[in-house]
């Protein structure tokens, strides 16, 4: 499509913060479109609504200042575009594909693609089965992980979703054999150069494009980074073939943002205030997330959860798109265990003996109404102590207490702030240590053998120094 050129341009005729309203002599562009703003540095638009037959409203992707009435305007032709392809590994970029990373700028020749995409046809998806070891015990215990599907990280705030997700990247990383995209959505400018520095350490940064949208950017500007993100990711998926770790923190936010840009259109407002188009606009990202051919996209997403209350709209409108939930529990982590994963709350699909094995399908519903009946037998012994149980429910509270804490786990991410190494553990050590706490091998041990370790054979080693230690040294 030809672009407007700016001797016909049409004008900016009013400014209200980031919306803008825009009049054109000839034909008005299409809903998504991108606009040139001609002030001393372009500044980019999105049109969101025909007003009538001359005027469309817009949201600026960038800072309305400099912008007056009377401003040239220059209809792109078609959606904003990002820079795609091997040019942008080990950068970071912004909702338009501009470097922030203090690097050289990208080359001319560098591919773009639009950040508005349908999702791939149903007929050319193909479902996923194979599991991802993650070395977090939990996870991969409880909710294991989908190569090409969609995982979500519930949670409010500081229960440890961003800790989770960096760990997350560095074990996928390490042992993935594919492109890592990670979008920063309405995230702190610290954050962003934290990742930025901890990836370029860990020599993990030529193979990940990082691209943000910080809580200081416009709604505009985070409400179309998630897209952005996810076409860089679908042109190494379409045009290399290539596996993709598509990796979101926070989703949540692109929810906010699009509901601050409704209510800047003057749309009227749904549930608990959210946008009208609330589905639709997680629908849409979601769906993009699919596995075609040989690649897939594969995603892990934070979301954060409003005051706790998983009923929340927006909570519920992203949980009915993804393949596993981990729930973290602010009361666990308020206990100190960590990852504060709710073992009852969290699920996934993958979770079946076709899939992960009878074994470990079994240890997992076990453990699971354990801990159950623990949490049953909680007020109980707030009440009256511990004591006043029966000799069974004291023998189940023990091992829940020693499940829970054997399903702690220092992460490699957090060692900076814990003083302890980080521990990976195989998928076979957790479900067998496990099956060994279940069956009563550890009855006898000291809880504190169990909390922050990796195998049951660290536990093991620890229970025996204890136990050494508390003997005293042996007389002549």
């Amino acid at each position: 499509m030809k672009a407007t050129p700016l001797s016909d341009a049409a004008q900016v005729t009013a400014v209200r913060g980031p919306v803008l309203d825009i009049r054109f002599p000839g034909t008005l562009p299409a809903i998504h479109d991108a606009l040139e703003i001609a002030t001393d540095v372009p500044i980019f638009a999105e049109v969101q609504a025909h007003l009538d037959e001359r005027h469309v409203r817009a949201i600026a992707l960038q800072s309305t200042r400099g912008i007056a009435r009377g401003t040239p305007v220059r209809a792109t032709g078609g959606p904003l575009t990002v820079p795609v392809g091997k040019a942008v590994l080990g950068r970071l970029l912004n909702v338009m594909g501009e470097t922030g990373d203090n690097g050289a700028p990208l080359p001319a020749d560098t591919p773009r693609r639009p950040i508005h995409h349908s999702a791939p046809p149903l007929a050319s998806q193909r479902g996923q089965t194979e599991v991802f070891s993650t070395g977090i015990k939990v996870l991969d215990l409880l909710a294991p992980l989908a190569k090409g599907g969609k995982s979500a990280m519930f949670g409010g705030a500081g229960v440890g979703k961003t800790v989770l997700v960096t760990e997350l990247i560095r074990a996928m990383v390490s042992g993935y054999d594919g492109i890592s995209v990670f979008a920063g959505v309405g995230e702190r400018s610290r954050e962003g150069h934290e990742m930025l520095n901890e990836m370029h350490d860990s020599g993990v940064l030529d193979q990940t494009v990082l691209v943000y949208g910080q809580m200081n950017e416009p709604p505009g500007a985070r409400w179309r980074v998630p897209l952005s993100a996810l076409s860089i990711a679908e042109y190494f998926r379409d045009e290399d073939g290539r596996n993709v770790l598509l990796l979101m923190d926070n989703v949540f936010r692109f929810v906010q943002a699009g509901s601050e840009v409704s209510g800047l259109l003057g749309r009227m407002p749904s549930r608990v205030g959210y946008q009208p188009t609330l589905e639709t606009e997680v629908a849409d990202l979601q769906e993009r997330i699919a596995s075609i051919g040989r690649a897939s996209v594969t995603a892990i997403e934070a979301v954060y959860v409003p005051a706790d209350d998983f009923t929340d709209p927006a909570v519920a409108a992203i949980s009915a798109h993804v393949d596993s939930t981990v729930v973290l529990s602010r009361q666990l982590a308020a206990e100190g265990i960590y990852p504060a994963i709710d073992p009852i709350a969290t699920t996934s699909v993958l979770l079946d003996p076709l899939v992960v094995g009878e074994e470990h399908a079994k240890v997992a519903a076990r453990l699971r109404e354990l801990i159950e009946h623990y949490h049953e037998l909680r007020d109980v012994i707030a009440l009256l102590g511990v004591e006043e149980l029966g000799r069974e429910e004291r023998l189940m509270v023990g091992r829940a207490r020693r499940l829970q804490r054997f399903l702690t786990q220092p992460f490699f991410v957090a060692a900076a702030y814990t003083g302890m190494e980080g521990r990976s553990v195989p998928v076979a050590e957790t479900v067998s240590g496990c099956a060994a706490i279940l069956d009563g091998e550890c009855d006898d041990w000291d809880e504190t053998s169990l909390y922050m370790i990796g195998t049951l054979e660290e536990a093991r080693a620890k229970e025996a120094a204890r136990t050494d230690t508390k003997k005293g040294p042996k007389r002549a």
